[in-house]
């Protein structure tokens, strides 16, 4: 009865809006206390923190900030740090003492990073042991560093860098409390078209996005008994802060984290934890797709007969039940009780999409921008339109530039701006608060937004028309026999006019793909052929007029996005 009653109180509370973080923060470790928060598996086997553990564990390193270091309120604290549950209490910590989190890519070079934080001039580095080092010689190069803490024990070489394990065992302070316009993050967008941007995230910002996403549970998991989520992504991206990590912790569930993304590794934490669903991103999902395509066809004949009979036939089939018992041996690898996922962080290919519903999981996709905080909208009901990135949350305000196309945004949800760029924040926010987002799209009849393109991407060629490189990307990613596809427009192509481009396609083919050919000469004859096929379902001058093929993956950025410009620089065409 008493377990009831508590459980009761938590629904009640997670129904009210939260209106100040730090509240929000205690009343989360107190509601679910011994439940394992975050956990991560190591060579040494699993590191587990409880909703009460990871709340001492922020609450000393809070304090080892306040009486220790005497930060003061809006100082900034960076975090250089694989994903890991001690990253959360470093962001935790952070709230509590009153400074600004700069969550940090680890992909970066040092270059980049010095830029980053040139631009932020943290007071503190929180680190793992993987990149003291690397922060020592930032710290030499960047005077605003005084202080380095590692998530990691330190041994005898950094003897100096505190361990926040070992940090004194102090759980008081005067938590230092900022308006809810103060900002929160700093979460620097990928430089691909120039220096970093620090997008500036307010606690109004985050408890807006909290809000509007705890009113989903509901309509994601039903009545369906969700303990233990999976998380691939990096914690230094908005997206896994925001709904792989705040969100999913505000539901009282338990997150997990993997250093593998190896496709065994991934099953064996999802059979060992039970993991019932996951925030992943498209690529993950076509990676898996190929890898159960490929057991599939390597399996006998009848059976290879049997599921893809199957799979045309689950179309019809209303009930997920039902379809995840015509694919149970596909069910029962994933631990038998996983559900679906949350894919986000890039335009999900609809095939994909299709191919995990027919088989009995459910895909919510989802839309937004880092600038968004990041959700803008979720696929999620029942008329469940994978082409569509769903309705909007109920804070956020959608319509369709009539002269560009463009979608605009309007909400509490969309950031303060960009930190140190009054210029460029006017560029992109209207004075009566609408975001430029870059994206081309329409809303239909029901709500529903459609990503179509992006206006920056936009290849006009010379007969004037405007082609959108996501479009010919969509149509020649169908092919089984394409790894990885970009397509941009060039000048530099025989025929283009002075202003105008030609279409670009750069094919990265399969491996299986690869070794059919005998040289290179076949090869590239093999896939120009394979790609004039698929896209001969394109309008003629959508039509790829340069084929660039390669062997090695294209560059990407941490949310597995192909990153357009390296790719266009590389290439150099």
């Amino acid at each position: 009865m008493a377990i009831n009653a508590k459980q009761t109180a938590i629904d009640k509370r997670m129904e009210k809006t939260a209106k100040n973080i730090l509240l929000f923060l205690e009343n989360k470790t107190e509601d679910y206390e011994n439940r394992v928060a975050l956990g991560i598996r190591t060579t040494h086997g699993w590191n587990e923190f409880t909703y009460k553990g990871i709340g001492r564990l922020s609450r000393k390193l809070a304090c080892y900030l306040i009486n220790n270091l005497e930060v003061r309120k809006g100082d900034r604290l960076a975090i250089l740090s694989e994903s890991r549950p001690e990253f959360g209490a470093g962001v935790f910590a952070s709230v509590m003492s009153g400074m600004t989190t700069v969550p940090l890519d680890i992909k970066l070079t040092k270059y980049e990073l010095k830029s980053i934080l040139s631009d932020c001039l943290p007071t503190v580095m929180i680190v793992s042991n993987s990149f003291i080092q690397l922060a020592k010689e930032l710290q030499k190069e960047v005077d605003s560093i005084k202080f380095i803490i590692s998530f990691d024990e330190t041994g005898e070489k950094e003897a100096e860098i505190p361990s926040i394990h070992k940090l004194p065992n102090n759980y008081e302070a005067k938590w230092k409390h900022r308006s809810s316009k103060s900002t929160a993050l700093i979460i620097y967008t990928s430089g691909t078209t120039g220096a970093p941007k620090g997008v500036e995230i307010s606690f109004n910002n985050m408890l807006t996005q909290l809000n509007d996403m705890s009113d989903l549970y509901k309509k994601f998991f039903g009545k369906k008994k969700i303990s233990s989520i999976l998380s691939i992504l990096p914690m230094n991206h908005l997206f896994e802060l925001t709904v792989g990590f705040s969100m999913i912790l505000s539901w009282g569930l338990s997150v997990y984290y993997t250093k593998s993304l190896k496709p065994k590794d991934i099953l064996s934490i999802m059979q060992e934890k039970n993991i019932n669903f996951m925030i992943v991103v498209p690529a993950f999902l076509k990676l898996l797709k190929a890898g159960i395509e490929s057991e599939v066809k390597n399996s006998h004949p009848f059976v290879r007969t049997m599921f893809y009979a199957m799979l045309a036939v689950s179309k019809y089939v209303p009930s997920y039940r039902l379809r995840k018992l015509m694919f149970n041996k596909i069910h029962k690898k994933f631990g038998g009780n996983f559900f679906g996922c949350i894919s986000g962080g890039a335009p999900l290919d609809v095939s994909v999409g299709e191919f995990f519903e027919r088989i009995g999981i459910r895909v919510f996709q989802g839309y937004g921008l880092t600038e968004t905080s990041p959700v803008v909208s979720v696929n999620y009901d029942k008329r469940n339109d994978i082409a569509s990135v769903g309705r909007p949350l109920k804070s956020v305000e959608a319509k369709i530039d009539p002269e560009t196309g463009e979608l605009l945004l309007k909400g509490p949800s969309v950031m303060k701006g960009y930190y140190n760029r009054p210029t460029l924040t006017s560029e992109v926010i209207t004075p009566d608060g609408w975001l430029h987002t870059g994206d081309i799209a329409s809303i239909d009849k029901d709500g529903h937004i459609h990503i179509t393109g992006r206006i920056k991407n936009m290849i006009v060629l010379s007969g004037g028309k405007k082609v959108f490189p996501e479009e010919v990307e969509s149509v020649l990613c169908e092919s089984e026999n394409f790894s990885e596809v970009c397509v941009f427009g060039s000048s530099r192509t025989s025929g283009s006019k002075e202003g105008t481009e030609d279409i670009v396609a750069v094919i990265v083919p399969t491996e299986h793909f690869i070794s059919l050919a005998k040289d290179e000469e076949e090869l590239n004859r093999m896939v120009r052929e394979e790609a004039k096929h698929y896209s001969s379902r394109l309008a003629s001058y959508k039509r790829p007029v340069n084929i660039v093929v390669v062997k090695d993956p294209l560059p990407k950025t941490t949310t597995r996005k192909i990153k357009r410009n390296e790719v266009k620089e590389l290439i150099n065409v």
